[in-house]
Order: structure tokens, then sequence, then C-alpha cells
């Protein structure tokens, strides 16, 4: 029998809540720089690139040669900029969280597949092992309900616990609360359904209401495992 949420539904334009671990609940990062690694994946892949102004840089004189390879990865590397739109995300120790919208019924498998195993050749290398890092295909629950989207914002956030203090684990809060702002990060279309000067109805108020959050929890997540 298939695991819980690893057989998926694959729709245009829908909503999914993706998550992985590692195999056998292994840490899958273990320093900063794993962190960090994954997280350039995921702005790799999902920031807007002009490839032709890339071509451009590559066939100018001043264009030193390190410079020149940096572009040609970029250009041959999968990019899904169009074609995902990543929402919310946090990574944990031994597993990751991440809350997209697919444009095309195919966008979200081949941006895993891409992003999963990228990391596992860099995190195989690095620690001189072999074999499987995640456990299995990773899960991806169709979220087909607005009010669940914003409030499983929350439960990702709260995973990170980064409110009122400087958390180890990274998420898109500081998206969330005016902290950063990418290209690679679209948290408007969430931050749409509160207000930016009514303190009671801002995202922060909105993460602090943690009866709430259980209310909501105890809902949705005996759906997954």
């Amino acid at each position: 029998m298939a695991a819980k949420n690893s057989v998926k539904p694959y729709i245009e334009n829908a909503c999914y809540h993706i998550y992985n671990r590692g195999v056998e609940k292994r840490v899958i990062f273990l320093d900063k720089q794993d962190y960090a690694v994954f997280l350039s994946y995921l702005k790799e892949y999902l920031s807007p690139q002009d490839k032709d102004e890339l071509r451009q840089q590559l066939s100018k004189i001043e264009t030193s040669p390190k410079e020149k390879d940096k572009i040609i990865k970029l250009v041959r590397m999968n990019n899904f900029a169009g074609e995902i739109t990543l929402y919310a995300f946090c990574l944990m120790s031994n597993h990751f969280h991440l809350l997209v919208k697919q444009a095309s019924a195919d966008a979200i498998d081949k941006f895993m597949n891409s992003l999963c195993t990228r990391y596992s050749m860099y995190f195989n290398k690095k620690y001189n092992r072999v074999g499987p890092l995640f456990q299995g295909v990773y899960k991806a629950v169709h979220i087909k309900r607005q009010d669940y989207l914003i409030y499983l914002t929350r439960y990702i956030h709260y995973q990170a616990r980064q409110i009122g203090k400087n958390a180890a684990h990274p998420s898109s809060i500081e998206y969330y609360l005016g902290i950063n702002n990418s290209a690679w990060v679209k948290p408007n279309d969430i931050l749409a359904y509160f207000s930016k000067t009514n303190h009671n109805l801002t995202y922060k108020a909105f993460m602090e209401q943690t009866d709430r959050r259980k209310s909501f929890d105890e809902i949705y997540f005996a759906r997954i495992d």
C-alpha cells in the first residue's frame, strides 16, 4: 500500500502542502551551510530568469571566465519561476515543509524531483555517504479551501518558532512580517487577507492566536502522517 499522501492528484493552478523527512527520520540539515544550500537551490529554481539577458552577458568580452561559468550553469539549470509559486516554507533539522501553487499539472513533480535529487547529491558528497537521503517520495496534500491555505502558513511558520526570538530553523516568516522580501517567496496572496494598519488584524497577531491554531491543527493534521 502506498504511503499516505504519496499518491497525489496533480491539478493545474492548485495549491499543495509538500513535506518530507530524512530516511529513518535522520537529520538532513546538520549545520547552517546545509540550510543555506537548500535555500539557495529554492532561490535559483524560483527566481525569475531572463535567459536572453544572461546570454548577452555571456557574449561580452569583459565578462570573466568565472562569471561565464556561473551564467552557463544558470542557463542550463531548470527554472520554475513561471510554474511554481512558493507561499511559505520552513526547514527543520530532519524534515521540511513547502506551501506552493503550481501552474501546470506536472510542475510540482518536476520541481521536487530536481530539488530533492540535487540536495541529496550535495549532502551525500559532503558527508561521504551513499543511498537515499529522504524517506521515499515527497508527500503532498491538495489544499482546496482558502481558509486552510491561510492557517497552514501559520502552522508552517510556527514550526520554526521565530516570533519574538532568533530561531535556528529557517522559514518564510520574515517575508510575512516585512523584515525581508524577494522575488522567489510570494506572501502577498496570503497577506491580502490581513490589515497593515490595525495591529489586531495583522499577520503577526494571527500568528499569536495559539488557541485557534490548535483547533486548525486538530482538523488538518489528522489528514497527514
